[in-house]
């Protein structure tokens, strides 16, 4: 551990010079708003959910709205994020709870988040500290994930073990925008396949552990 705490400070300088406005990709409104895209985002890019959410957040403004109509319409609103079926599901789910449990707002605690239909910690993660700049935890997803890999700051596969790592490593104050920023840097540079190592202000000290050479991009 003691050498993923010497690395990790260079990184949060490196993630904080080149992308020090990193945030969320999801267009929202609200914190209402921000639970839906979260959960529309799984298995498909924050494009097509921006898309998808620009109509159906017209359409749908408070909790009872996704409840008034027909599953079925619901359905065919968010077809194009993909699992339409569980994701409708998922909502419905979770606005019949935040009406009866939470008089149709969003809790703001981790544990209480995690009880809604279709919200699991990473989501309750972004949804604290994206709306309320609330640090519970550290955001893994998919970039996230390769990138500490790579960087050596877990040897773990499981997100949620990635996610204690990170958070024993990371300094709370850097909770939220480090997950921002590691997932720019993972957009942009450090890609699933051909990674641009060359153009990396972190190849100095990066292991680049998973990283073949014949993969390494020099754009």
């Amino acid at each position: 551990m003691g050498r993923k705490r010497d690395r990790i400070v260079p990184v949060i300088e490196r993630l904080t010079r080149e992308h020090a406005d990193a945030a969320i990709a999801l267009s929202f409104r609200s914190d209402l708003e921000l639970v839906v895209s979260v959960m529309l985002s799984a298995q498909t890019t924050d494009v097509n959910v921006n898309r998808v959410t620009a109509v159906l957040f017209e359409k749908y403004e408070r909790p009872e709205d996704y409840l008034a109509v027909p599953v079925e319409e619901l359905e065919r609103d968010i077809f194009a994020t993909g699992f339409y079926r569980q994701k409708a599901k998922g909502i419905r789910g979770t606005m019949t709870m935040l009406i009866e449990e939470y008089d149709g707002r969003v809790p703001r605690d981790v544990d209480d988040l995690v009880r809604l239909p279709g919200v699991g910690r990473k989501t309750a993660n972004v949804v604290l500290g994206t709306a309320f700049g609330m640090a519970t935890g550290v955001v893994v997803d998919t970039h996230v994930t390769r990138l500490s890999q790579r960087l050596g700051l877990t040897e773990h596969t499981d997100a949620t073990k990635i996610e204690q790592d990170l958070m024993q490593l990371l300094p709370k104050i850097e909770w939220v925008d480090f997950s921002h920023r590691m997932i720019h840097h993972g957009r942009q540079i450090c890609v699933a396949r051909k990674p641009k190592c060359a153009l990396c202000s972190m190849k100095t000290f990066c292991p680049k552990l998973g990283v073949e050479t014949k993969d390494i991009g020099d754009a």
